[in-house]
């Protein structure tokens, strides 16, 4: 799991203390302040704004997606649906 932050960035920081709580490991890219020099967020997701978190094939924008993406795919919900499968 890959997360294209900004240490700045209040959205981001949201998603990396939801990334912390549910306790997975993910790989933290800093992009630069400048949209025009962030070509790697925008190669992978078509744009330069933040966060960008890219699981496997998914890739998801803005915290507001991520944030419940997180607990749906990770959370103590998802393991207790599992179970009952």
């Amino acid at each position: 799991m890959k997360l294209y932050n900004a240490q700045w960035c209040w959205y981001c920081q949201r998603v990396r203390r939801k990334l912390d709580e549910l306790g997975l490991d993910y790989e933290c890219v800093e992009v630069p302040i400048r949209h025009s020099e962030r070509h790697e967020v925008i190669e992978v997701s078509g744009q330069s704004s933040v966060p960008v978190l890219v699981d496997g094939s998914v890739v998801l924008d803005d915290d507001d997606t991520i944030v419940p993406y997180l607990e749906e795919r990770y959370g103590k919900k998802a393991g207790a649906a599992d179970r009952r499968s």
